[in-house]
């Protein structure tokens, strides 16, 4: 008999050389934590579409953050459902509204510990749902959202956010909002750019878990999924115009893109596990198709080896306990 001369199944043959050899390895302090916190509740409610995951109530908010930060989660990205939506998303930039009553909760109580993100964008607080504010015709204004933003950055910075996440997809935020902070002496706040942010199926469960009012699609300002070089170029433009750290999102459809993004950027570069990436896991761990927490580790060491220094999962908790 002939018999191989190189035998990689060496380096396989033990749970302890496995571990040595791993070319991958995942930490809690590069995962996210993305939260929910909702006005006018005492009590958290639970998403029926995501199993496990809650609309927060401050006190809950407040418990959860530190649940995330003894876990050794890097950082919560929090994101506010209001009571009141106006077509301006107003609540977005006073100081008493929740998402920055809640970050202002959440930096007292463990912002030493733990990085704390706010989502910087006004779907959660359009009565239509959109990421921007419309002109009369009914299509987002670009420019006219870019005013809003810069007011919301301030507005969120003052509540002690220390990282803030534009998400909304307009041309020109990034240098926007880098220049309102700097004007107010914001040096220290960081910008994370949801730079590649496609226009994705996968989100339907965050609309549940913001109350979204969006009647239509973001084609218009979220990419096409097919486009993979416009994915690098938003990047290198947010890049370009200051941003601290990049973004993909959706992770797992667009590995792709985060791994041209990661061979590309001087900047940290992370990516978005998103709310329907999450729930189909769970939905088939429930029907037993799966073997849920495998399941989860290999989506997450997928989404690393592709390039993200940092993940943004509803299960960072959780995983940081394993890791743990």
């Amino acid at each position: 008999m002939t018999f191989p001369e190189t035998r990689l199944r060496r380096l396989r043959t033990t749970p302890a050389l496995r571990r040595l050899v791993a070319e991958t390895r995942l930490h809690p302090a590069e995962l996210v934590l993305p939260m929910f916190v909702r006005e006018g509740v005492s009590e958290p409610l639970p998403l029926g579409s995501m199993p496990g995951i809650l609309q927060h109530s401050i006190d809950s908010l407040r418990r959860a953050a530190n649940e995330a930060a003894e876990a050794g989660v890097g950082g919560v990205m929090l994101f506010g459902v209001p009571e009141v939506r106006d077509a301006n998303g107003s609540a977005a930039c006073r100081a008493d509204g929740i998402l920055n009553v809640a970050t202002e909760a959440v930096a007292a109580e463990v912002g030493d510990a733990i990085v704390v993100q706010t989502d910087l964008c006004l779907d959660e607080f359009t009565d239509h749902g959109h990421c921007g504010v419309l002109d009369a015709n009914g299509a987002v204004d670009n420019d006219a959202t870019l005013v809003i933003y810069r007011e919301m950055a301030l507005a969120q910075a003052r509540a002690g956010s220390q990282v803030l996440g534009l998400s909304g997809m307009m041309d020109g935020q990034v240098a926007a909002v880098r220049e309102a902070l700097d004007g107010e002496g914001f040096h220290d706040t960081a910008i994370m750019a949801y730079s590649a942010k496609y226009a994705s199926a996968f989100y339907g469960p965050f609309r549940e878990a913001v109350d979204s009012q969006l009647t239509g699609d973001r084609r218009s300002y979220q990419l096409d999924p097919g486009n993979r070089r416009e994915g690098l170029r938003e990047a290198i433009t947010d890049i370009e115009e200051g941003a601290d750290i990049v973004m993909v999102k959706p992770a797992m459809s667009y590995l792709d893109v985060l791994a041209d993004v990661a061979a590309a950027s001087d900047v940290p570069v992370w990516a978005y596990q998103v709310s329907g990436e999450y729930s189909m896991i769970e939905a088939a761990a429930a029907h037993g198709w799966i073997d849920r927490n495998r399941a989860i580790h290999e989506s997450l060491v997928g989404i690393k080896r592709a390039g993200a220094d940092a993940i943004l999962t509803y299960w960072a908790t959780e995983v940081a306990g394993w890791l743990k």
